[in-house]
């Protein structure tokens, strides 16, 4: 180890960490820290001089300078970037990683504190109050005299990876099904009451089962449509259902919920954890919170229905006549007296939410292999809701209130506080038609008595025997809270203080701001007890629906760690099921973009893309509250069971049955929204292993899902084969005692076709699931016999095959995409009608990619004329979907495998070796140069590029340390055109619409701010 070993070198313009006095010219002294925070630290010799002062930006905790005493020209300046490993660098030795320098080869983190020798000094590393990494001399533990900060804590202005190019996370949530146990989806009401009073529930089993091998199909199935992150909902009651006094978590959940994320770990997947809920429980119609906090609240869930507190799906209409399937989609500190364990009712329950998210990320950080290598990180609580916060008069709803939604009965809030106690009120009903919420007459509510608020009888002076916490006494149950705290009079029904919510409790004197005043400080108290549990991970920000986030910029907020994750829907395709000619601009109706609502009409499906866009481009910006970070689109997507279930069969005497081009061009809008100058993170909505036609998603006709096994094609076996549920969704042969299953995919004869090891799209042995080639139809039956136990096999004809089958809308969501990029994607088009693609990307000299190992670098670089320097080390790597660009054998094979899944299949060829990258220039058109699993034209600005598999790696020009920028771009087409799949009517419809595009191509100029139409 050479003398330099803690410089802080001169020009070194990252990962630079450690410091050492002895370097300096300060020999045998140590150094003392007038404070343990990074933020802003002065550092002094032992005998008194200031050697540095290290200045951390105090918003973003992501741009520290370090100046030598009497200067201010930075000696050194660090940015950190998240996903990037620690280095350390020795003189002109070469960099390693922080961890194998501390740890040695074993890299463990038990192995801490490390010591070692040096000049004839034993030193040691540990951790001090700030929990950085710490170095002592052993003969004076008392003074530090080197940390180390950790440069992979932060994310700066996006995701980058570890050779620190740009990252693009795109992925699903998985799942919606998590909203509720296994087999009891949000329309059946025989255990619902039952699991609720008893706590005795489970939700073990969700997303999908790990017993029958399902969870590989359905893992690989998602990897295979290119996606790299899931968003992993979570709810707190599958964590706390048994009570909130019995000290027990459902550890058995948690444990399954680790095993689950291990096998998305498996398939390559980045997790963040979502604490999932809708409009609370789903004891009231929504999800989320369990049971034991309604009566905590001092409410009989049981009445909702009759009250119209709330809307339960399997009590829908009306509790002893109900006719679930009748539901209408998309219907769904102020309490001082409420005391409950010596607790604010509010701080009681947010206190035990966050507790059990806290044991719950305790649990998978003591599992030891998923943080930060699997789970990056936390979402906050899934979609808040201001509730009245903010209402100026509770006997009117206010028209600019975000949450409120008009479809339906529409009480207001003195009505709805009524209602609450059984009086009879008649209140507004909406329609929502394609021209937004209309009022279409009135409807008398009459609960006949009944009230919402739990019987006196059920607690015996404040006591509950049953949950086992003691309630304040002044705390009076069967009376409305807000009756209580003095809000309303409940004999007369008069409002005595309507403008109650209008000022938070703590300041009279101002509006409410709801984002500023209660969700920041329940979202603090959530992120610190996570980061107590997962020091690096990243925060992912979501405020209420379409609002913007306040400033996070406390000391102990983000840490540099944050994503913005707000949610974004095409409100008007979501409401009213259909795919309309014109929209609106909401986002920016909301923002008071317009001066009249006409204003935010659009009209046509140019105008109606380009608006989504400039919708998604707000929202990124928003991002800047709180500082330069990434942005990541939460949930976006678009229902399937649009037109009265017309893509279903359900209508037209089942004429367009398997039609999802309505579909296709919904969900192309919203995703093209996230492409363009956007260039966002998204995690779509959502992917149910369990969705049927008749219940969609099992919560509340939701049907969202891309993918449902009851739109599996029909190949001639038994309905075995369709995967009803998720904990007996059957994709495969299962051998119950290994759990491992088979899935035989056959293979069309390649030509020269990359082995199937190296790439993840031809769907290689992963896990515990073979998705291997099958030749021999004889092999398989005695397989079958073998195992005692035969689940019809699906009969899959390739990768295509498997790819498309069950999807829907499948070539939105499907989409090439820059995964890993040398420098920033500037924009980024895909015409899903054409099958063409094309990316623009900026190049900075700083974005030269960092080499970290030989096994970084591609065994593919290019070499062959081109000069040293020409083209960085690393490739930017692109997305090319299988769905739109495979080769037409591939996809006639596909076809004709439908109905002849049992005809003799020939055998493969050998694969052959992998392909060289083939210069390009920009007037080249050169395909593949060897055949691969895709058949496309590519054009180049400049640089090389090379195929494997779903896979495009593209080298090109970094600039030198003076050069200017450069930007290339790259084209991808299909060779020979967009896919034409006779039998697949969604293509058909596609194909049909080209010449209505084209016509309105040649109306209009490709600049939309010029369109003749709008």
């Amino acid at each position: 180890m050479s003398s330099s070993a803690y410089n802080l070198e001169e020009g070194m313009a990252t990962q630079l960490t450690l410091v050492d006095s002895c370097a300096y010219g300060v020999p045998h002294t140590f150094v003392s820290l007038e404070s343990d925070d990074m933020r802003n630290t002065r550092i002094y010799a032992a005998d008194g001089p200031l050697l540095y002062t290290i200045e951390t930006d105090t918003k973003t905790r992501a741009h520290t300078v370090v100046y030598r005493e009497g200067s201010r020209d930075a000696i050194a300046e660090v940015k950190r970037k998240d996903l990037r490993a620690d280095r350390i660098k020795f003189g002109n030795e070469k960099s390693m990683e922080l961890k194998s320098w501390l740890y040695g080869a074993s890299g463990k983190w038990s192995d801490f504190p490390a010591s070692f020798d040096w000049q004839g000094r034993k030193f040691t590393w540990m951790t001090n109050k700030a929990k950085q990494i710490t170095l002592y001399n052993d003969s004076d533990p008392s003074h530090p005299i080197a940390w180390f900060q950790s440069s992979r804590k932060e994310v700066y202005d996006g995701f980058v990876d570890s050779n620190g190019r740009t990252l693009l996370l795109r992925g699903v949530n998985l799942s919606g099904s998590s909203k509720a146990p296994v087999n009891e989806p949000s329309n059946c009401r025989e255990a619902l009451w039952e699991a609720g009073e008893t706590g005795e529930t489970s939700f073990v089993g969700r997303p999908f089962s790990l017993e029958d091998g399902s969870a590989d199909v359905h893992l690989a199935r998602l990897k295979g449509w290119g996606f790299n992150v899931l968003r992993f909902p979570v709810t707190w009651e599958a964590l706390e259902h048994g009570g909130p006094c019995s000290g027990k978590y459902d550890y058995d959940c948690m444990d399954y919920t680790i095993e689950v994320l291990r096998k998305c770990k498996e398939y390559g997947f980045k997790v963040y954890v979502d604490p999932h809920q809708d409009v609370w429980s789903r004891f009231s119609g929504g999800s989320g919170a369990p049971y034991w906090t309604l009566l905590a609240c001092g409410m009989n869930p049981r009445n909702f229905t009759a009250t119209q507190a709330a809307i339960l799906h399997s009590e829908y209409p009306i509790a002893h006549d109900a006719k679930p399937s009748s539901l209408p989609a998309m219907i769904w500190d102020f309490a001082p007296k409420c005391i409950i364990d010596g607790q604010n009712i509010q701080d009681y329950l947010q206190s035990h939410f966050i507790a059990a998210f806290g044991a719950l990320a305790d649990r998978i950080r003591d599992a030891g292999d998923l943080l930060d290598e699997c789970v990056i990180g936390w979402d906050s609580m899934n979609e808040p809701a201001e509730g009245f916060c903010g209402y100026e008069n509770l006997n009117t709803v206010p028209e600019a209130q975000g949450s409120t939604f008009r479809k339906g009965s529409r009480p207001t809030p003195a009505q709805s506080l009524r209602l609450g106690m059984g009086q009879a009120q008649t209140v507004e009903h909406w329609d929502f038609g394609a021209f937004g919420p209309k009022r279409d007459g009135t409807i008398t509510i009459d609960p006949k008595g009944n009230t919402m608020w739990l019987d006196p009888a059920t607690e015996s002076d404040g006591f509950s025997a049953r949950w086992g916490w003691k309630r304040s006494l002044d705390w009076k149950l069967g009376v409305c809270v807000w009756a209580l705290n003095g809000v309303w009079d409940i004999e007369s029904g008069y409002v005595l203080q309507p403008e109650y919510f209008r000022c938070p409790a703590f300041d009279s004197d101002r509006p409410v701001v709801f984002e500023a005043d209660y969700w920041r400080p329940h979202w603090r108290a959530f992120s610190a007890r996570i980061r107590a549990a997962h020091p690096e991970a990243i925060h992912f920000v979501q405020p209420p629906v379409f609002a913007q986030p306040p400033p996070l910029d406390g000391a102990d907020d983000l840490y540099g760690r944050c994503c913005y994750s707000g949610h974004y829907y095409d409100g008007l395709t979501l409401v009213t099921r259909h795919w309309n000619w014109f929209n609106a601009d909401a986002l920016g109706l909301l923002r008071g973009k317009y001066k009249a609502t006409w204003m935010a009409a659009k009209f046509g499906e140019r105008a109606i893309r380009y608006s989504l866009q400039q919708q998604l481009g707000i929202l990124k910006s928003d991002a800047d509250i709180l500082g330069p970070y990434p942005t990541l689109i939460g949930e976006i997507g678009t229902p399937f069971d649009m037109d009265s279930k017309r893509s279903y069969g359900y209508t037209d005497g089942g004429k367009y049955a398997g039609d999802y081009s309505n579909q296709q061009k919904a969900l192309d809008a919203s995703l093209n929204a996230a492409d363009g100058p956007n260039a966002l993170n998204y995690t779509i909505w959502t992917y149910c292993p369990d969705n049927t036609h008749e219940w969609g998603d099992g919560w509340n006709m939701e049907d969202l899902s891309l993918w449902s096994g009851d739109d599996l094609r029909n190949v001639g076996v038994s309905d075995a084969y369709h995967m009803r549920s998720a904990i007996s969704s059957r994709a495969a042969l299962v051998h119950k005692k290994s759990s491992q299953a088979i899935v035989r995919i056959r293979q069309v004869a390649p030509r020269a076709v990359p082995s199937l090891a190296a790439s993840a799209v031809s769907l290689a042995t992963v896990g515990g699931v073979s998705l291997a080639p099958s030749f021999d139809d004889d092999m398989d039956g005695q397989f079958n016999k073998d195992q005692s136990v035969l689940i019809t096999r699906p009969h899959w004809a390739n990768q295509y095959d498997f790819l498309t089958d069950g999807a829907r809308a499948v070539r939105a969501f499907a989409r090439p995409y820059p995964v890993a990029v040398v420098g920033l994607p500037v924009n980024i088009v895909f015409d899903i009608a054409k099958a063409e693609f094309q990316l623009t990307v900026k190049v900075r000299a700083e974005d030269k990619p960092v080499i970290e190992s030989e096994s970084s670098a591609s065994s593919s670089l290019p070499t062959s004329d081109s000069k040293e320097g020409d083209h960085a080390e690393l490739p930017t790597e692109i997305f090319v979907p299988l769905v739109h660009f495979a080769r037409q054998d591939i996809v006639a094979r596909s076809v004709a495998g439908y109905a002849q899944s049992d005809r003799e299949t020939e055998s493969p060829t050998p694969p052959g070796p992998d392909c060289d990258p083939s210069p390009a220039s920009l007037a080249s058109s050169a395909t593949l140069p060897a055949s691969s699993l895709v058949d496309i034209d590519v054009h180049v600005s400049s640089g090389k590029w090379a195929i494997e598999g779903q896979y495009l790696r593209w080298w090109y020009a970094v600039p030198s340390e003076d050069g200017p920028d450069l930007e290339h771009t790259i084209r991808i087409a299909r060779t020979g055109g967009p896919i034409r799949v006779a039998d697949d009517p969604t293509a058909n419809a596609l194909a049909a619409s080209d010449g209505f595009r084209d016509l309105c191509d040649k109306m209009c100029p490709t600049d939309l701010k010029s369109c003749c139409i709008m």
